[in-house]
This record gives C-alpha cells, structure tokens and sequence, in this order.
C-alpha cells in the first residue's frame, strides 16, 4: 500500500509553481483566496493539493518527493496558486507494510470520506451553484475511483464508474462534466482492458486528421507550434541553396505552405526543397505529398516529397531518409498524444543525431505522461486536459459542433491513449518524459534559443484568438511557452547536432 501512497505523492511533479511572469491580464481578487476558483483547472489542481496534503504521516518519502519536485520541477510550470483554508482531517497513522484487506478496505472508505467531506466543505465555503456543485461532486468522485484504480480494486472502480457513467454526459453544457465524461469512459476502457488483456484500439486516422484541422482553425495551439518552428528553420535555412526537412509526423502538411511562401520570395533565390514525411496512414501521406508539390508549383519553388508511413519510433535507419551531400537538414517534431511511438526514444535521438540536423524544432505538449504510475498519469493528465477544455468553453459554446469534434476525436483519443492504454510507456521501452530535457543533457545537440522573431509570430497568432487576455506567453530559458491562464501547454524549442556545422 506504501508504494501507491508513493505514487500519489509523485504528482506533484506536474503541479509545481515558479517565478516566471506571463504576459496576461490580472484581474482583483478576494484576500482569502489569491486566485478565484472558477475555471475548472482550477478545482482539479485546488482539490488534488488538498489530497495529496491528506495522505498519512507515516509515509516517510512524503517530504523527500516534494522537496525533488520543487528542486528538479519543470521551473515553467505555473499552476495558479490557492490557500488550504479547507484543509479535510488527517487520516490516522498505521503501518502500510503490514496492511490487512480488511485494513485496505477501511483505508479506502476513510478516503472516500475525506474525499466526500472537502467537496462538501468548498461547496459550502465558495456558494457554488447547483452546476457548478454536480461538477465538484464529479471530479471528487473521479479521483475516488482513480485511486481505487491504483490500488487494484476493480469491484469498487466498477461500481465508481458505473456512478459517474449515469452523472456526467459529454454533451452537456458543464465543462466539467464533459471532461469527466471522457476520463470515464478511458478509465471504464482501462478497467476493461485490465481484464480482457488488451492494450491497441482500433484507430481511425481520417477522423484524427479531420479533428486537427478543424483544431487549427478554432484554436491557437497548433498555429503556435507551426509558426515559432518555421521562424527557426527560416534562419537555420539562410542563404542555403539545398534544404531537406523531415516532418516525424507530417499529417496533412499544415505547416509548411506558409514556410513554403518565404522560402519562394526570399531575397537571395528560392532553394530547392526536399521533403520526408513521416505518417500512419498511406493515403494520407500521398495526399499530403500531391497538396504541397501543387501549391510549391504555383510558387515557383523546386520541390520534391518523399513519404515514409511508419511511425517514427519504428526501427529506420538513415537510409530511409535519402541523405544528400550538400543539403541542409531541418528535423521538425510536434509531439502529442494521439497515438504512441514504437520503440525506445534513445533509438529515436540517435536517428536524428545520425541524420546531423542543423536544426531540430521540438514542440511538446507540457505535461508529463511517458511512464510513471497511473494516478502520476492520472493527475497530470487531468489538470491538462481540463485546462484545454476551459480554453475551448472561453471561445465556443457547448453546442459547437466544431467543438465536440475536436473534444471527441483529439482530446478523449489523447485522454484514452495515456489512461487506458497506459501511455506510450505501454510497451516496457525506455520513454523520455520530456525530450527537450534529454536533448539537453546530450553530448551531441545544443540549444538554439527561440528569437524575438519567434516570439513575435506567437504574439501575432494570440492575436487572431478572442480573448486575447486567457492566452499566456512566455520566453525563458531559450524556449516559448503557451498557456492558459496560469497554466503552460505547450512548450517550443530548438536544438542544433553539434557536428553539423559543415551542413
């Protein structure tokens, strides 16, 4: 039982503040709490403090795993920050090496209680509306369950789910309840894999690719990782007549027609460009590859594509790639999590370092999901996803069929593939929790830091999305960060492989 207290307590990992300033507006608050509790991301990272506070004394790693992740946190990470005047009572100290199932049941109903008896206490102390009650009731009802998940109870996780199945809809108007909906249905997947043995849904590709352009247009996340990446490959490229980019994950090819365009009215001459895209789906791939070779025409641009379908993990060597002599070598990566990479990351890296890249763009989404135990997933995930879901309800409404497309097809297949299928650790390779982290401590990249200009192509997308004053954007630390409200998303980065200066 010790160790899932252990795993509780590496949570923290995700929620952890720092002193970086982001460029939002404040508004005034309340002396007693320093930021209101209205937006969901904010209920779940309220209620999951107050938890993991509630977690017995005995459990001597408590202090130590804090202490990590305050030290060794991600220092761009800005949960908003609220008070623990509600603070549940503390569970009674007992001897988790030597536990009974008798001991076990109790410990789980106590915590049932306390998890019951906060929900209560914030209800009545912020005079919630009967709304917004249902939502706290269900997100405290979620975490229940989530724990009874860690522990391996499935007879109470069932019973749990069953509950939130008939409570929360994800066509209602409750922002809460339609993210509780979601995790309910991967936990419900998650359980039922656990009994049945298995781990690999079907995956409609089409669909996913549809939920993302649609995505790109109602919400600045992916334009953000489209445009501060190309303003890094656009210097990385100058005054450089053959230039190569490897796209791991092409999709549909969004990003490149702008970049396409600068390339082709360039003052020193349009290079000729070479294209690699990697892709799950054949079709989609040779569409992409037609789309870009037409509009390239129209520019004027020399161009060629050279689709790979395979997943980028895969086992590839370089010369699936084609290397040319002479060429400039661009990688571009937009991670997510829609489905998993095969194999370990390490094999990964070292095809890029062989491929000696004089510019690697990395962007992720920020938050901590390869590996770890299920409630280390669980808790990053759900303060996530819930801040996601509260930067849609700030631009959609709740009958937006764009909307429920991008929530249904992107956010729930993202929620699944880290709950349900176990994360892209599933498969027992070594996974990177954060790759920018790994490229980092390598011998072979180095940071190329994010420009003003990179900067300002971000500002100008936040721009383009009412209300500018959710959106938040910071530089630090060589990279660009956006969130919302208080809490980053996504995080851009650049590399350089240290031997591919004669490229």
């Amino acid at each position: 039982m010790k160790a899932e207290f252990e795993m509780v307590q590496g949570t923290m990992n995700v929620i952890q503040p720092h002193e970086t300033n982001w460029i939002n507006n404040s508004t005034s608050v309340n002396p007693l709490f320093p930021k209101p509790v209205s937006d969901l991301s904010q209920w779940v990272e309220h209620i999951t403090k107050q938890l993991i506070d509630d977690l017995p004394e005995t459990v001597t790693t408590i202090a130590d795993t804090l202490q990590t992740a305050a030290t060794s946190g991600d220092q761009y990470f800005i949960p908003s920050s609220h008070s623990g005047e509600f603070s549940p009572r503390k569970a009674p100290r007992k001897n988790y090496g030597d536990d009974t199932s008798a001991d076990r049941s109790d410990y789980e109903l106590q915590w049932g209680n306390e998890l019951q008896l906060h929900a209560e206490n914030s209800r009545r102390a912020r005079g919630l509306s009967k709304l917004d009650q249902h939502g706290l009731t269900l997100i405290t009802l979620l975490f229940e369950c989530a724990v009874a998940i860690s522990v391996e109870n499935p007879d109470e996780a069932h019973r749990m789910l069953l509950e939130l199945t008939q409570m929360a809809s994800p066509y209602e108007p409750s922002c809460a309840e339609r993210v509780v909906a979601y995790f309910v249905k991967a936990m419900s997947s998650r359980v039922l894999n656990s009994w049945l043995g298995i781990c690999s849904p079907l995956v409609n590709y089409k669909s996913i690719h549809s939920a993302f352009q649609v995505f790109n247009t109602i919400s600045p996340f992916i334009k953000f990782a489209h445009f501060t990446s190309n303003q890094a490959i656009l210097e990385a490229f100058h005054r450089r007549d053959r230039v190569h980019i490897i796209d791991l994950d092409i999709m549909q090819g969004l990003q490149w027609p702008a970049l396409f365009h600068i390339l082709a009215t360039r003052m020193e001459g349009p290079p000729h460009v070479r294209m690699t895209g990697f892709g799950t789906s054949s079709d989609v791939l040779l569409e992409t590859g037609k789309q870009l070779s037409n509009f390239a025409r129209r520019l004027g641009l020399s161009f060629e594509f050279h689709p790979i379908t395979r997943k980028f993990g895969d086992h590839l060597d370089t010369s699936m790639v084609q290397e040319r002599r002479g060429e400039t070598v661009a990688v571009h990566w937009l991670q997510h999590s829609l489905y998993d990479a095969t194999g370990p990351d390490w094999r990964t890296m070292k095809l890029i370092e062989e491929l000696s890249p004089r510019i690697v763009t990395l962007v992720e989404q920020d938050m901590s999901h390869n590996g770890g135990s299920f409630l280390d997933r669980f808790v990053g995930s759900l303060h996530y996803y819930s801040t996601m879901f509260d930067s849609l309800e700030a631009y959609l409404p709740s009958d937006n069929p764009n909307r429920h497309l991008v929530e249904h097809c992107l956010m729930y297949r993202e929620i699944n593939n880290i709950l349900a299928i176990g994360g892209p650790a599933r498969s027992g390779e070594d996974k990177f929790r954060h790759w920018r982290n790994e490229l980092g401590a390598s011998n072979s990249f180095m940071q190329v830091g994010m420009s003003g200009n990179s900067m300002a192509q971000a500002q100008l997308i936040l721009n383009m999305f009412p209300p500018s004053n959710g959106y938040s954007l910071v530089q630090g630390d060589g990279t660009i960060r956006l969130g919302w409200k208080d809490t980053s998303l996504y995080v851009a980065s650049a590399w350089t492989c240290s031997h591919a200066s004669s490229r």
